[in-house]
């Protein structure tokens, strides 16, 4: 493994490499720092380039995107109220008041310090706990990965938006699109109504872009408000810098939060949001003067954003040794993986251990990047946020529909137009769409093991499972559990 590990160390020395990472760091705290925008439409419109480069430019870029959008959400949220994105939602609680206070750009460098911080030390633990256990993962069977997978499933589903049961309809959408084409054990083709184009299945790219861009554009015209931010921005009038003494006072929440995020990302389903709620309670109740939060509070904000980047880094646990992703992001990264030949899960350490670990390498370089490159965005980017939606919209409409042509089949077009329209409507509804997107890239290995394990069943399906598969017949029972849970709590909610 260690052999292994600096062979990827190896792999890293080049150029262009850091040039693609500094890329997806700048666009990405440009789209987070955009309140109408999304870090996932960055990550939807903008797949396509990754498939056009290779595995070791592609999906670090998608990665600095990805990091650079939840950092970036913190901006508006300082400095006007509005957060950029759901992540950044805690860091409202102080930020504007710093900003009044005449202290928002010690606010902006501290939320910049204390998210490359939580993200690092949690990268590095990700990289040094993600061998051992995909050696572990080894040690499983299809059934075992079948079970851990619905229940995966069933919790993302019910903890998704305020619904469980919207969230399940959501999930067996995704698994409906994930089976469509053609079945692999017998050869034949289902649900494909006739068109030859859907023989081979739904592609990402029209599938990923219909769910998450087209939506998000029409609701962005739907608001008819003229600017992402109303309010006039003078970053000059801001303050003075954050200094090193008001940074070290701050480093034990720091550490709390890494450790709350860290435990968090590796939970499917829960994510960024949830992340820094509870990094922001726990920095509170650790306070000395938790009066004081709310009223302008450095620590204030360092918790939520120590704790939301710190998920970033373990969510890769579960995605690269079970494949099974904790979020949407990590659900585009998935099918980013499968479509440069990585198909993740136990045995991809084996097959594609030196550029997987380059890549895991090139999360910590990010980071180190990061800390120079946001500082120097800093104020550019926190002026943007006021630039006009007439401006932007078009652009990234524009984007959807190359992105989507770019794999040089024209039903992808339809295809992504009819998805589009209806995500819209499922958006209406207020349903929430990540379910759907991880059921979708998970339908292939919920068939193949499910299948591998009616095989070795050889017809006693439910025996094999529940008696001589304690591992699987646990997770499928806790699955049981929560759901049985979930019903009753919603069921009493409903009475009181």
């Amino acid at each position: 493994m260690l052999e292994t590990f600096f062979q990827g160390m190896h792999l890293l020395l080049r150029w262009d490499i850091y040039f693609f990472i500094a890329a997806g760091l700048s666009i990405g705290m440009f789209v987070g720092a955009m309140p109408g925008l999304t870090t996932i439409l960055a990550l939807s419109v903008l797949l396509p380039v990754s498939f056009k480069l290779e595995p070791l430019l592609g999906i670090p870029f998608l990665v600095g995107l990805f990091k650079g959008g939840i950092y970036g959400g913190s901006i508006p949220a300082i400095l006007v109220g509005i957060p950029g994105t759901a992540a950044s939602i805690a860091t409202t609680f102080e930020g504007p008041a710093l900003t009044r206070k005449g202290h928002g750009r010690k606010a902006l460098e501290m939320a910049l310090f204390s998210s490359v911080s939580g993200d690092l030390i949690s990268d590095i633990f990700t990289i040094l706990l993600i061998g051992p256990i995909a050696i572990i993962t080894l040690m499983i069977g299809p059934p075992e990965i079948f079970a851990i997978i619905f229940f995966s499933l069933v919790l993302i589903a019910s903890i998704s938006g305020d619904s469980g049961l919207k969230g399940a309809i959501a999930a067996l959408i995704g698994l409906g699109l994930g089976f469509i084409g053609t079945d692999a054990a017998t050869g034949s083709t289902r649900m494909t109504f006739g068109f030859m184009s859907l023989s081979a299945g739904i592609p990402l790219i029209p599938l990923v872009i219909g769910i998450f861009a087209l939506p998000e554009i029409l609701l962005a015209v739907e608001s008819r408000a003229p600017r992402f931010v109303s309010q006039f921005i003078g970053y000059s009038n801001t303050g003075e810098k954050l200094r090193w003494k008001e940074f070290k006072s701050s480093i034990k929440t720091i550490l709390r939060s890494t450790g709350i995020g860290t435990g968090i990302g590796m939970v499917p389903g829960v994510g960024q949001v949830v992340a820094a709620f509870v990094g922001y309670s726990a920095a509170k109740r650790a306070s000395t003067h938790p009066e004081t939060f709310g009223e302008g509070e450095l620590d204030g904000i360092a918790a939520p954003e120590a704790a939301n980047n710190a998920v970033n880094g373990p969510t890769m646990v579960p995605l690269l040794t079970l494949g099974i992703p904790g979020d949407t992001a990590t659900a585009i990264l998935l099918g980013a993986f499968v479509a440069h030949g990585m198909r993740p899960g136990p045995l991809i350490f084996q097959e594609q251990g030196p550029l997987l670990y380059a890549i895991l390498m090139s999360m910590v370089i990010a980071n180190i990047l990061f800390v120079f490159l946001g500082y120097v965005l800093l104020k550019p980017f926190a002026i943007a946020i006021q630039i006009k939606k007439s401006y932007l919209i078009p652009v990234i409409l524009a984007l959807a529909f190359v992105g989507t042509l770019s794999t040089g089949d024209n039903s992808d077009l339809v295809i992504m137009l009819v998805v589009g329209f209806f995500a819209y409507i499922l958006r209406k509804l207020d349903f929430d769409l990540a379910p759907l997107i991880i059921a979708f890239v998970l339908a292939e290995p919920v068939e193949y093991t499910l299948s591998q394990t009616m095989l070795y069943a050889k017809g006693s399906v439910l025996q094999y499972i529940f008696i001589t598969r304690p591992i699987s017949s646990a997770f499928l029972i806790s699955a049981l559990i929560w759901i049985l849970y979930r019903a009753i709590r919603s069921f009493t909610q409903k009475r009181t």
